[in-house]
């Protein structure tokens, strides 16, 4: 899958853990809570403290977006699906640490 945000596509995201940021906005109407919340617990447990903040962001209107350090990475709208973990952990890590191995999520 290519980077959503045409203008930094595959460009390195440049900051330290503390300042790396992910956000996942979700739609409320549709429900959308508790598969940001799974997705925001693989992250979490993949890259630890290599993240220095993820937050759940509500939204209406059938949004599901994942964004680091503000770069939209993945759009439902966009893609028309939602995305796997393992595809999210590979994006996020092309971005931070293009050198990690992500084991069996690399496969």
């Amino acid at each position: 899958m290519n980077n959503t945000n045409n203008n930094n596509e595959n460009q390195p995201v440049n900051a330290t853990a503390k300042e790396t940021h992910v956000e996942i906005k979700y739609c409320t109407q549709c429900h959308w809570l508790l598969r940001a919340a799974w997705l925001a617990q693989e992250i979490l447990t993949t890259f630890g403290s290599d993240i220095g903040r993820l937050s759940l962001v509500p939204g209406t209107g059938g949004i599901f977006e994942v964004r680091l350090n503000n770069q939209l990475i993945f759009s439902r709208k966009e893609m028309q699906r939602f995305p796997e973990s393992k595809e999210l952990k590979q994006l996020i890590r092309d971005q931070i640490d293009p050198e990690r191995s992500l084991g069996h999520s690399d496969r």
